[in-house]
C-alpha cells in the first residue's frame, strides 16, 4: 500500500503579467516563472529540486510556503488543499512548513539578537511563555552546533556558516514537519558546506523532518537526497531516485547537467558534451518541447509536441519523446561526475556514518 504524501504540488503555476501603457495598462504577455509543476514529498524524505538559475526552483519553494500566491494549481498538505486557506489555518500551516533561505546574511534581522530571532516564531504562534522560550532557544543553539552565550549576540558578529545555523535553528523553533531548504549551502565555503549538510542530515534523523531541498550542486544533491526532480524553464522534466538518476538519466537536459560538472583532468572528456546556449526567456517559451532549442537529439516532432512527464521505469519519470531510445549514460562510472565531486561525497558519507555530534562553532 502506497504511503500518502505529506506534501504535494499539483500542476502549480505562477505567471507574472507583463503590461504596457502609461495611462491604461494592458496585458501584453506573461512571465511563466513556474508553469505546471507537480511533485510529492513523503514523510521523512528529502526531495531535491535541481536546475539552472532562472528555471523556477526558488519560486516553487515560495509557492509551497505560500509566501507568494499561485496563479493556478493546488498545494496539498496532509491530504488537504491549502491553496485558498487564510487566517488561523494559514498560520497553522506555516508552523508545519518552515524555510531556510539561501543568503544567511540577508535572512536575519540585524536589529534582533540571536535569541530574539529564534524566539520570534514561537511568540507569533503562541508557543510557551518567555521562560520556556528562552530554554528552547538554548536547546536549539546546542542542537545546531552553537554555544548558549551566542544567544545575546547580533548577526553581524557571526560568520556565514554560523548565520546559516541560526537560520536553521529559527526554522526548527516551531517544530515543523517540512523544511524547505532554498540552496542553503550555495553561499558558503566548501568546508562549511559539508558541516551544514551533515547538520541537516543529523537533524532529519533526530527529528523525523521532511526536506524539499533546492540546489544546483549535484554532488551535494547526491549526498542529501532520496529522490531528485530536475527542473527546466518552469517545469519538471525528470524525477527519479537519486542513484537511478545518476546512473541512468533519461532526459537530455539531465545528462547535460551531469556532463557540465568540472573535471580536474581537462584531457578526459565524457561521452556527452556540456550544454550550450542560454536558457530561453520565460516570457517567450518555445513551442513543443521547451528544451528543443538546446537539445542535441531534437527531432522535428520535438518542435511541435510538448512531451508529457511519463513513467519510464518504476519510480522514474521523464518528459522526453525519446527517453527510452537514449543510450545509457553512466554518471557513476565517470561520465559526468568529476573525481573531486566523488571525493567530496565520500567525505560527506564518512562524516555522516560516524554519527558524530555537530561541530561546535566558537
Amino acid at each position: 500500500m502506497n504511503e500518502t504524501p505529506l506534501l504535494e504540488a499539483v500542476d502549480v503555476a505562477k505567471h507574472y503579467p507583463v503590461k504596457k501603457g502609461l495611462i491604461i495598462a494592458r496585458k501584453v504577455g506573461a512571465v511563466r516563472a513556474v508553469d505546471g509543476v507537480s511533485f510529492a514529498l513523503k514523510r521523512g524524505e528529502t526531495l531535491a529540486l535541481v536546475g539552472e538559475s532562472g528555471c523556477g526552483k526558488s519560486t516553487t519553494a515560495r509557492l509551497v510556503m505560500r509566501l507568494i500566491e499561485p496563479s493556478s494549481g493546488k498545494i496539498i498538505f496532509k491530504g488537504e488543499d491549502v491553496t485558498e486557506v487564510g487566517g488561523a489555518k494559514l498560520r497553522a500551516l506555516r508552523r508545519n512548513l518552515q524555510i531556510v533561505f539561501q543568503d544567511p546574511y540577508a535572512s536575519l534581522n540585524p536589529r534582533l539578537t540571536v535569541a530574539d530571532a529564534i524566539a520570534e516564531p514561537m511568540a507569533v504562534h503562541g508557543i510557551g511563555d518567555a521562560a520556556s522560550r528562552r530554554e528552547r532557544v538554548q536547546e536549539l543553539l546546542r542542537l545546531t552546533g552553537l554555544r548558549p552565550f551566542h544567544a545575546n549576540r547580533y548577526p553581524h558578529e557571526f560568520s556565514g556558516g554560523q548565520r546559516q545555523r541560526i537560520g536553521i535553528a529559527r526554522a526548527l523553533a516551531v517544530e515543523p514537519e517540512v523544511v524547505v531548504c532554498d540552496e542553503p549551502v550555495s553561499a558558503l565555503d566548501v568546508s562549511i558546506q559539508a558541516q551544514v549538510v551533515n547538520l541537516l542530515g543529523d537533524l532529519q534523523q533526530r527529528l523525523g523532518l521532511s526536506y524539499l531541498f533546492i540546489a544546483h550542486d549535484l554532488a551535494v544533491v547526491k549526498h542529501v537526497a532520496d529522490r531528485v526532480a530536475v527542473m527546466y524553464l518552469g517545469r519538471i522534466v525528470e524525477v527519479a531516485p537519486k542513484h537511478e538518476l545518476f546512473s541512468n538519466p533519461r532526459h537530455p537536459y539531465t545528462r547535460a547537467l551531469l556532463a557540465a560538472i568540472p573535471r580536474p583532468d581537462p584531457s578526459r572528456r565524457g561521452s556527452v558534451r556540456p550544454l550550450g546556449g542560454d536558457l530561453p526567456s520565460p516570457l517567450a517559451v518555445p513551442p513543443g518541447c521547451r528544451f528543443h532549442t538546446r537539445c542535441p537529439v531534437a527531432q522535428p516532432k520535438c518542435k511541435e509536441l510538448d512531451p508529457p512527464l511519463r513513467e519510464i521505469a518504476p519510480g522514474h519519470t521523464a518528459a522526453c519523446h525519446f527517453a527510452e531510445d537514449l543510450p545509457r549514460f553512466n554518471a557513476e562510472a565517470g561520465e559526468g561526475v568529476a573525481p573531486v565531486a566523488a571525493r567530496r561525497l565520500a567525505a560527506y558519507a564518512a562524516a555522516r556514518a560516524a554519527r558524530a555530534k555537530p561541530v561546535v562553532m566558537a
